[in-house]
């Protein structure tokens, strides 16, 4: 092992040590029932989560597994060769070659990657299946986002969804990432609504029983309907609009979007000021298997949400069709 990764060994297993023998609760399942904690009720029965959530204690936690570990649940010893592998392969992408980087924002717009450990700590971000890894995606899956990445300056089309500054869309959204995760939670009767600063997209999800919309009508970010379920409330997401380039579980991805796609989200009410977030993605159009996400949220009524002017200020997708224009030219 080099010094380097040695280095960096050291400094997680350190944070291994803190962690304690076991992966919490809230990373050992994606599907989560209700806690003994009784939270205050609003008039139309609905537990009162309303208010400004963050995310941003699990932007540190590593979205998946390195290879070869299964959980749910790890002991200290799995926490420590868990670090080392992820130190192994770090210092091994540190001393590949990279090409050049135009850079991205100022460290002052982002949230930060580290956190002291309150018990909220986990291996992974991804709890399902238990090797911690996202499935492949499916042949056809492959297909489009190769023709998307060879054709990316071509047209705006093939550009992801964000980047077009239309919609993240809900992993987006929900997901944690390095900046802007502050969430308004509302709930007026019959409604819960989820307000992203990301993109300012707000889900308006109504919880009183209604069926889903027709099936030929496709949405951006699908058809939620929710429920409560003791202090869990459930929403079931299908109805989603087919998008060939969309951000996935996280920043690094991009991926498709089918008509099929069914998502299943629980918010589960564990304190005043935590809440316990999971995802169930089916996609069988773009994913080989089913997955899971879980992460906990926590209330931060500090924080204040600001305009996301992303059209007003987008100037990479005009630049980057038109470098793209300039160079065809160049070339001829």
């Amino acid at each position: 092992m080099t010094p380097r990764a040695l280095a960096v060994v050291l400094a997680l297993v350190a944070t291994v040590a803190i962690l304690g023998a076991s992966v919490p609760a809230h990373a050992q399942d994606a599907d989560h029932s209700g806690t003994s904690w009784k939270p205050v009720r609003l008039a139309d029965g609905q537990p009162d989560i309303q208010g400004m959530w963050n995310n941003v204690d699990a932007s540190s936690t590593p979205l998946e597994l390195p290879d070869g570990f299964s959980g749910p649940v790890f002991s200290e010893a799995d926490l420590q060769a868990i670090a080392e592998a992820r130190a192994e392969a770090a210092a091994q992408r540190a001393s590949e070659p990279s090409p050049p980087d135009v850079g991205a924002y100022a460290a002052y717009w982002f949230d930060s990657y580290w956190h002291d450990s309150d018990g909220d700590a986990a291996a992974a971000i991804i709890v399902e299946p238990n090797n911690g890894q996202i499935p492949d995606w499916t042949a056809p899956a492959h297909e489009v986002r190769a023709h998307n990445f060879d054709h990316l300056h071509d047209s705006y089309a093939f550009m992801e969804s964000g980047d077009r500054c239309i919609t993240r869309g809900v992993l987006g959204m929900m997901m944690p990432t390095v900046y802007n995760n502050g969430t308004l939670i509302l709930q007026p009767p019959g409604y819960v609504v989820i307000h992203s600063e990301m993109v300012h997209r707000a889900r308006i999800i109504p919880i009183d029983g209604r069926p889903h919309l027709d099936g030929k009508v496709g949405l951006w970010e699908g058809d939620p309907r929710g429920r409560w379920e003791g202090n869990t409330l459930v929403v079931e997401s299908t109805n989603f609009r087919k998008v060939r380039s969309m951000r996935g579980a996280t920043p690094g991805i991009r991926s498709r979007q089918s008509e099929r796609q069914r998502l299943v989200e629980r918010f589960t009410v564990v304190d005043q000021n935590t809440l316990r977030y999971s995802v169930h993605v089916e996609d069988p159009d773009t994913y080989t298997a089913p997955w899971g996400a879980a992460f906990p949220w926590t209330r931060d009524p500090d924080y204040q949400q600001f305009e996301y002017a992303c059209h007003e200020g987008n100037y990479s997708v005009p630049n980057a069709l038109s470098g793209a224009r300039f160079q065809e030219r160049s070339d001829r």
